[in-house]
């Protein structure tokens, strides 16, 4: 069975919006008042303007966390555990309602694509009382896949 060998490419922006985009797991640690971290899964997305966007509500612990203190990492997965992953590091703010609404449009069309009825969705955001976490990336590590270093590999 052929090895995998562990990789860390550096990218520039560009390079690292085309990794991200397709890929929508993603692990957000924000800080908690304490100063330890907290983290949560999210469904992932990058703007129109190459920030990273997440939906989410008003009351949940990473939207009190970044309100307090907005600097704040991300995980992005690949689909595959496996894969290739990229950590980002940014400054957070938090969008609420009416505000949020556009916003919410740009990321659901630019993760899922058209919605057969805009109005709908809408109305479900502010229904829902939705809030939008948007990251504005100020720095990022190499693209990276875990496996075998290679000079194990060699061997």
């Amino acid at each position: 069975m052929a090895r995998t060998i562990a990789a860390n490419t550096i990218v520039d922006r560009t390079k690292l919006l085309e990794f991200v985009r397709p890929r929508h797991n993603a692990i957000l640690s924000t800080i908690r008042q304490d100063g330890g971290p907290q983290m949560s899964p999210n469904t992932i997305g990058v703007d129109d303007d190459g920030r990273l966007v997440i939906s989410s509500y008003p009351h949940r612990a990473k939207a009190h966390n970044i309100r307090r203190r907005p600097q704040v990492s991300v995980c992005v997965l690949s689909d595959d555990f496996g894969g290739e992953w990229v950590q980002v590091y940014g400054t957070a703010e938090v969008l609420d309602l009416p505000d949020a609404i556009e916003p919410l449009v740009e990321y659901f069309r630019n993760i899922a694509g058209e919605h057969s009825d805009w109005d709908e969705y809408r109305e479900a955001m502010v229904k829902q009382g939705k809030c939008l976490i948007r990251i504005t990336i100020e720095s990022w590590g190499p693209v990276s896949r875990g496996g075998f270093p290679q000079y194990l590999a060699d061997e």
